[in-house]
């Protein structure tokens, strides 16, 4: 009797076990898919929007393969497992940061080249070519990113598109001020008609007073985005200092309850820190 019972708990035990295992392996499973779908759909959003024509199932394996090499390194080489957890979040979180300072990255090349490109098509307008003919000229003169999305609204209109609806679309894809001007411009010169090339003339010559500007504020508030890198940096550099010196002191930080209470204490304080520096150097024009 005794032996049937031990064996019937063996095996319900059992059972759960499997339920559990199934049921968690179907939550993994579900949520690989869905962090799959999420990952490539954003690659080919922002890929696109970049002119980047990446394959989004190639970018989706790299972030794979490197979630897991670089986390599994950090714990041969430390040992420390808060260390390798921190690594792989980092690792999970980078895609959309580097999406995002690359799309940054484009969209102030493309200001910086914008006062350039409205002094060509005001040129192109004043010898006497139509504004489609102004743009193509622009097309193959001026460099990337400019020439590629002025190609884009171009290729637009030759499919059938309007001529408001790609500039809509363009708009869309450049979130940007100046160049918001410039669309309205174009769709005010259109309406209801007027001097388009002077108006460009005066939006590129007010645009490179503006970047003109813009780069004495940068000029002058260097010196406080650098104060918040330091600040933000000084901690950072001062425990990997005290780790060396004192490991066994400074290993109670990341292995003691309190110890995470100080950490998370520290990263708090630290982040608001940098967060109102950088509110109070950064001034809008």
């Amino acid at each position: 009797m005794t032996t049937f019972l031990f064996a019937g708990t063996i095996f319900a035990v059992f059972v759960a076990i499997s339920l559990i295992a199934y049921v968690v392996s179907s939550v993994l499973e579900q949520a690989a898919i869905s962090y799959r779908e999420r990952f490539t759909d954003a690659a080919a959003r922002n890929t696109a929007d970049m002119f980047l024509f990446v394959d989004p199932q190639r970018l989706f394996m790299m972030n794979i393969v490197a979630m897991v090499i670089v986390p599994f390194m950090v714990f041969v080489i430390s040992g420390d497992l808060f260390a390798t957890l921190v690594a792989f979040a980092l690792f999970l979180a980078l895609p959309p940061v580097v999406y995002r300072r690359m799309r940054l990255a484009r969209l102030a090349a493309f200001e910086r080249q914008l006062p350039d490109g409205l002094t060509m098509l005001a040129g192109g307008l004043r010898a006497g070519a139509s504004l489609p003919i102004a743009i193509q000229a622009l097309v193959q003169e001026q460099p990337a990113p400019l020439s590629q999305e002025f190609e884009l609204f171009l290729r637009q209109q030759r499919v059938g598109s309007d001529f408001v609806a790609a500039l809509d679309e363009m708009e869309k894809r450049l979130p940007i001020d100046d160049f918001r001007m410039v669309s309205a411009a174009m769709r005010i010169s259109r309406e209801v008609g007027g001097n388009l090339a002077e108006t460009l003339e005066t939006l590129a010559d007010t645009l490179r007073r503006k970047a003109t500007m813009e780069g004495k504020i940068e000029s002058l508030t260097a010196q406080g985005r650098m104060q918040a890198i330091v600040m933000a940096s000084l901690p950072i550099l001062l425990a990997l200092v005290l780790n060396f010196l004192e490991p066994e002191a400074m290993g109670k930080l990341f292995t003691e309850p309190v110890g995470w209470a100080v950490l998370s204490f520290i990263v708090v304080w630290e982040a608001l820190g940098f967060f109102f520096i950088q509110k109070v150097v950064t001034i809008d024009v």
